[in-house]
């Protein structure tokens, strides 16, 4: 049973009480891949203090699920998870989480990559950086645009595309079956 959990919180997340939940009672999933991005300390070769994120509530909680959806047309998975956070975060800090559960790991793989690549430009986030030079609105990267041509889609077309938090990869795959 599906249940697509999408939550955009304040408090922090426990990746492992969430990956236990997302396989819990599931015999068929034989493979979780995840996506942790955390707040880095140096960006574009300036320290950063803090990063705050804000969003718009109830059209970014509707833009995850429409992502998730897609993925869900694309590859066949059994269910995921997209945790993400909010407020004024610290380096080291988790901003992100995207879990994806299937019966194999190609498909779980595929669309982990796919969701967090159309988070960074389609999800209604802004993020604001502190340096020493001060604090900062932040643009999109080209980086995050580029990453959407491998899916064939741009996100100059979509209607909601905008900035979102740079996150560093703190990776982890697990394997439930072999």
């Amino acid at each position: 049973m599906s249940t697509m959990k999408i939550s955009v919180q304040t408090e922090d997340f426990d990746v492992s009480a969430e990956l236990a939940a997302l396989r819990l009672h599931n015999p068929t999933i034989g493979a979780i891949v995840n996506f942790v991005g955390v707040v880095r300390d140096l960006n574009d070769g300036c320290g950063v203090s803090q990063l705050e994120l804000e969003h718009y509530p109830g059209m970014t909680e509707a833009a995850l699920k429409n992502i998730a959806l897609e993925a869900k047309e694309r590859w066949q998975f059994i269910d995921c998870v997209i945790i993400h956070r909010v407020g004024a975060l610290q380096p080291l800090d988790q901003i992100v989480l995207v879990a994806v559960a299937s019966a194999h790991r190609g498909d779980a793989f595929a669309a982990c990559e796919f969701m967090m690549d159309f988070l960074k430009t389609r999800a209604p986030f802004w993020k604001k950086e502190t340096t020493p030079q001060g604090a900062k609105w932040l643009d999109a990267r080209a980086s995050d645009e580029a990453a959407l041509k491998k899916w064939q889609i741009s996100s100059k077309t979509s209607d909601q595309s905008n900035s979102h938090a740079d996150a560093s990869i703190v990776g982890a795959i697990t394997e439930v079956q072999s």
